[in-house]
């Protein structure tokens, strides 16, 4: 998503970098304890209303043109010839299980400025609409960037489908310039990588195109610019083209650390490879999980606040008496002369959207594919199974049915977004209740995947027709459900926690005090002010 902070001031501090608000985690077939491929999206942003993208399948007229409409600014960029058959879209997954994701990152200060007329957005709904496999999104992406020239940021793009995962990595050529800039490497399969807001491609192979894919010109324009004078095999993507600083490491590299620290602590990653200190602790690539992933794992590491490392937002004065992992924004603010940072997670307030997505290439498309959807907050939403074989969304998800201004009950992103608001009040204690009814939510919905999909697949032998509409009300219904399901969970936040206090399971009005912690904060502040003295004076 778009840059979303003050980038002047982020330049002065050494920070670029750190202004881009998304995280993607990839993870291969060979990684995953079922066999799927998956891909994991966060979109944060402060002005994005949260929607559950959805275009239907088209055949279109001889000579039709496609508009190019910027995914940030929805102003229109231009067109292009559009191709005959567009497949279905639902989020960012297409009805053959390709899938993407994204994350902006800072490139170089020579390479700023639109050099071109296709932004990253249009690039990606393009892909999804015409492309059946992972190389070949990968292939729309970058031939349609340099014919058409590119229009937005650096960028890392999660590509998968069914039986592969890659991470494409794209820079325009700066003003007065036309193409663009890119590698695409495979991410090995058995192991998980990701990115969130920094450029993750460094060296890559330059002969095997099974696993590495690249622009002709990517290593020969950098020389042509004096940016690099080494050997062809030890030219590094990310280094020449978006170079590491401070906040690279502690804003974006960090997410993707505690990623990598928590599939494989064998690996013993410390908080060096993530605090900004340390610029020579390079991430790899990707690493081997101790263990395989399933779907319900994955989003637990969307939730993730830095829990148990130096970085954890649930202590200290910041998170408040009950633990709030958030802080509001300026992510980097100044106190008697001195800047300082508040440290960014993956799990964030200002989400607007995000998913884990599942291929298997084990079940017919229609049945294989499904977008885990949620909106707002990663750690209070819940992940509602969407099909990428269906007709028709739930309604409460669509686009259009409210927006960032107008508050809805019939709009997910509102619900969502009214439960964990309150929630941050006294975030310890609601965060506990929200986590039961999200764990019974997303459980049940894990039971009956296999009965569902086994019903699906038998409608499916007699007609795929038949297999979408069942996906389709399976799909409807379950969205239609956990938002009813969540205004009701409000409901009872507002009545158990009202006015400060805790009713009890009997219904008894409770007054828990602060953590002693706390107290110990406000008698340090303002003790002679507000104690009690043993003996008044006369």
């Amino acid at each position: 998503m778009p840059k979303r902070l003050t980038i002047a001031l982020l330049t002065m501090l050494g920070l670029t970098g750190a202004a881009w608000p998304c995280s993607n985690i990839i993870v291969t077939k060979g990684a995953t304890t079922d066999g799927s491929t998956l891909v994991a999206y966060v979109s944060d942003s402060h002005t994005f209303y949260g929607y559950l993208n959805f275009e239907p399948a088209e055949i279109h007229r001889p000579g039709e043109m496609r508009e190019i409409i910027d995914w940030d600014t929805g102003k229109k960029l231009g067109e292009i010839p559009q191709v005959r058959r567009t497949y279905r879209v639902v989020g960012l997954m297409n009805e053959h299980q390709v899938m993407l994701g994204e994350t902006t990152f800072d490139e170089r200060k020579e390479l700023a400025g639109p050099s071109g007329m296709i932004d990253y957005g249009s690039l990606m709904f393009i892909a999804l609409e015409r492309a059946r496999t992972a190389r070949e999104a990968i292939k729309v992406m970058t031939s349609l960037a340099e014919k058409y020239g590119y229009a937005s940021d650096g960028e890392s793009f999660s590509v998968g489908d069914p039986n592969e995962a890659w991470i494409l990595e794209m820079v325009g050529k700066g003003k007065g310039h036309t193409g663009v800039l890119w590698v695409a490497r495979k991410v090995p399969d058995g192991e998980v990588s990701g990115h969130a807001n920094q450029s993750r491609i460094r060296t890559f192979p330059l002969h095997d195109p099974a696993t590495c894919l690249y622009a002709k010109d990517v290593i020969s324009f950098a020389r042509e610019k004096g940016w690099y004078s080494g050997p062809d095999k030890d030219f590094s993507f990310a280094d020449t083209y978006a170079p590491i600083n401070f906040g690279a490491v502690r804003f974006c590299e960090a997410r993707v650390w505690n990623v990598f620290r928590r599939v494989a602590p064998s690996l013993h990653l410390g908080p060096e490879y993530a605090d900004g200190y340390h610029l020579d602790k390079r991430l790899p690539f990707a690493v081997k999980p101790d263990h395989k992933l399933s779907v319900a794992d994955v989003m637990s590491l969307m939730r993730d606040h830095f829990e148990g490392t130096p970085f954890d937002l649930t202590k200290g004065v910041g998170a408040g008496p009950f633990g709030c992992p958030y802080r509001w924004r300026p992510l980097v603010w100044t106190v008697d002369g001195k800047k300082y940072v508040n440290e960014r997670a993956i799990s964030t307030q200002q989400t607007g959207m995000s998913f884990v997505s599942q291929a298997r290439s084990f079940l017919p498309d229609p049945i294989g594919g499904v977008h885990w959807f949620g909106v707002d907050d990663t750690s209070s939403t819940v992940y509602v199974p969407i099909y990428c074989g269906v007709t028709a969304i739930p309604h409460p998800y669509a686009k259009g049915v409210a927006d960032l201004y107008h508050f809805s009950w019939q709009s997910a992103f509102w619900v969502f977004n009214w439960v964990a608001n309150y929630a941050y009040s006294r975030y310890s204690d609601m965060i506990v209740d929200i986590r039961k009814v999200q764990h019974q939510l997303e459980g049940s919905f894990f039971a009956a995947q296999p009965g569902e999909e086994a019903a699906a697949l038998a409608l499916y032998r007699q007609s795929p027709r038949l297999a979408q509409q069942e996906l389709t009300r399976y799909s409807i219904a379950q969205g239609n459900r956990t938002v009813k399901r969540w205004r009701k969970l409000g409901e009872q936040l507002l009545v158990k926690y009202m006015d400060g206090n805790v009713k009890d399971e009997q219904g008894h009005v409770t007054h828990p005090p602060y953590p002693k912690w706390w107290y110990r904060l406000i008698v340090k502040e303002r003790g002679p002010q507000i104690e009690v003295p043993e003996k008044p004076k006369h």
